[in-house]
């Protein structure tokens, strides 16, 4: 029979839509304002003491909250106004001290019985919760340059080494190694232990006025790997140093070759997120100075995990964190403790390896050393307070271990007293350092306000578009077209529980796919109503005409449903920010539609129509 699907078919459409507004539910429970408390180390424990100090720090200055909540390493205090989220932050910074990181955040609001669904809000974007964005771009020439000049200082101990005498080897302006020997029999020996040791060079040779050269360059592929490794790196260095910032949903993404987009929503002290993520810090191993060293070759130092405990190590330096090329924590298989294994480039595997070959069953402290900007408080000449950044240079101890055996490119650090403990030694040992130096292109700043306008604006766009396209279906195709608003707007919720199940971030220029989505949708309804039009006109029977419309439509739907969505991969493949929040929200928006307009609105016209006997269409 015609214009008739079977009970599974409409029990499947039905599951579809009850699960949509389940996970599209939880959109409607806007999230609280709140401040979030985490320590500056992982051994700092954030209790319920802490809690109890920020809200006093609230209370003492009337600012209303409610809430806390401590989990996860962190505390929560939710706030009455968001305007009061950067007032509350000074105020609990300025208690606590700056052994924790106080930041602003969301708290959800959420049910508990969607939560256990798995049921979450979308995230917003930067233009719709506000903050801060940044676009650096990442010296990787000097980067280069430093991979060369660690490559000449290997071949000059290569070529002492092996009795390969040379009068000079330098790089020069075109990033070329030149080395310049007395005589062929030497250029030819040199040529030879470079082509066995260093095959990332491309060499060639030549003879000038009585000297013997060889030319030496990186080649393409170790300039793209150098280039990479000092990206990634300082991807690491950033994604490190946001999360001290306690941003809610921040974004360190990589763009083009050599540039990183850093966004921070929520964030509206443009100044601090710069210090932060443009602050510099670095590494020290020193060995631990023995108790008869005189005063002036060694240092004392606290412990970076444990305030309080110091330890004395030399003055003379091993090698720096420059020369860490990675770190991972893990297990000892033999004890089962937490341990970190580090990876040195070759010149730091030899310099460890002097240091460490006669200094067996001494200790070896690594030395975090980090240049900060604190924030101190003073009485101005107006009596109003004002804040006055002072520099300052921390250096703490995050690992003091005994030498085992003489070290080389590869060791271990063991003695560490958690997994925690551990994972941040190592992350503090791969990014304790910017592998090139980065510079600020681009910075913009959203406020909240602006963001709460843009939210506004969009929900707006959404409903006048809706409403209009709602009329006008309505008036021109009769009950189709309440049909085909059905379909619709279950259309707009499955396309809000997919983006929210897929934690896809809603940003105003998805808001704008949203929209376009809506006259998409009913774009495939227009086709299929035409064609049952047409079908009516030409001489065949209502159930026919409904039937032909639906399956001869289909055809040029997918078809240009498929090139948008074709077009929309495309967008978010190339593309970055806001280019990719629309091509998210316009490729699921063309799935969700494909549904709706095709077998959900045959649904809805197969119950009206279907198995009757049908005169006359109201279309």
């Amino acid at each position: 029979m015609l214009n008739r699907y079977p009970l599974w078919k409409y029990l499947l459409i039905l599951s579809v839509i009850v699960l949509g507004f389940i996970y599209a539910a939880p959109n409607l429970y806007a999230p609280d304002p709140a401040v979030q408390i985490s320590g500056q180390s992982s051994a700092l424990e954030i209790d319920q003491r802490v809690l109890e100090r920020a809200s006093r720090a609230l209370a003492d200055v009337d600012i209303a909250h409610f809430g806390g909540e401590v989990g996860d390493g962190a505390a929560l205090i939710r706030l009455e106004a968001r305007e009061q989220q950067l007032a509350a932050k000074e105020r609990i910074q300025r208690v606590l001290g700056d052994d924790y990181v106080v930041a602003l955040n969301l708290a959800p609001t959420t049910p508990a019985w969607l939560s256990s669904l798995g049921a979450a809000p979308m995230k917003l974007g930067l233009d719709l919760a506000g903050g801060v964005h940044f676009l650096l771009e990442v010296d990787t020439e000097n980067a280069v340059a430093r991979e060369l000049a660690t490559t000449v200082t290997g071949i000059k101990d290569l070529l002492r080494e092996e009795r390969a005498r040379y009068q000079s080897v330098v790089v020069n302006t075109e990033n070329t190694i030149v080395a310049r020997f007395r005589t062929a029999e030497l250029r030819d020996q040199a040529d030879d232990l470079l082509r066995r040791e260093y095959d990332q060079l491309q060499r060639s040779t030549e003879d000038d006025d009585g000297s013997f050269y060889i030319y030496a360059q990186l080649t393409d592929t170790a300039v793209r790997e150098v280039e990479e490794q000092a990206l990634n790196q300082n991807l690491t260095t950033l994604r490190n140093r946001v999360n001290e910032l306690g941003v809610s949903e921040p974004l360190v993404q990589r763009q083009g070759r050599n540039r990183v987009v850093v966004e921070l929503p929520g964030v509206q002290d443009t100044a601090e997120a710069k210090r932060i993520i443009g602050k510099t810090a670095n590494l020290e191993f020193r060995l631990e100075a023995e108790q008869k060293a005189l005063a002036s070759a060694r240092e004392r130092f606290e412990f970076r995990s444990e305030p309080g405990r110091e330890a004395w190590l030399e003055r003379r330096l091993i090698i720096a964190g420059d020369h860490v090329s990675g770190a991972q924590s893990n297990f000892d298989p033999e004890t089962n403790r937490p341990q970190v294994n580090i990876n040195l480039d070759g010149e730091g595997g030899k310099k460890m390896n002097r240091a460490t070959r006669n200094n067996v069953g001494r200790r070896m402290g690594v030395l975090f050393i980090e240049y900060k900007t604190r924030m101190d408080y003073q009485i101005d000449a107006s009596g109003e307070e004002i804040a006055v950044p002072t520099q300052t240079v921390e250096k703490k101890i995050i690992s003091l271990a005994t030498i085992q055996s003489a070290l080389g490119v590869q060791f271990r650090i063991t003695g560490l007293d958690s997994p925690a403990e551990a994972s941040e030694l190592a992350l503090l040992l791969r990014s304790g350092a910017l592998a090139a130096p980065m510079y600020f292109v681009e910075e913009r700043t959203i406020g909240p306000s602006l963001g709460a306008e843009n939210i506004a604006v969009g929900v707006d766009s959404v409903q006048i578009g809706l409403t209009l396209v709602l009329i006008f279906m309505l008036v021109y195709y009769r009950v189709f077209g309440l049909a085909a608003n059905i379909a619709l707007a279950v259309n707009l919720v499955l396309l809000l529980a997919c983006m929210s199940l897929f934690s896809a971030t809603l940003t105003l220029p998805g808001i704008a796919g949203i929209v376009l989505t809506v006259g998409m949708a009913v774009d495939a309804n227009v086709l299929i109503f035409s064609r049952i039009r047409e079908e009516l006109k030409n001489g065949l029977p209502p159930q026919s005409a409904i039937n032909s419309g639906f399956d001869r439509a289909f055809t040029t739907i997918l078809d240009a449903n498929i090139t948008t969505l074709i077009v929309a991969v495309i967008l978010f493949a190339i593309g970055s920010g806001p280019v990719q929040g629309f091509a998210v929200t316009l490729s699921i928006g063309i799935l969700t539609s494909m549904f709706t307009a095709i077998m959900g609105t045959r649904a809805l016209v197969n119950l009206i129509y279907g198995g009757r006997n049908v005169q006359k269409l109201w279309i």
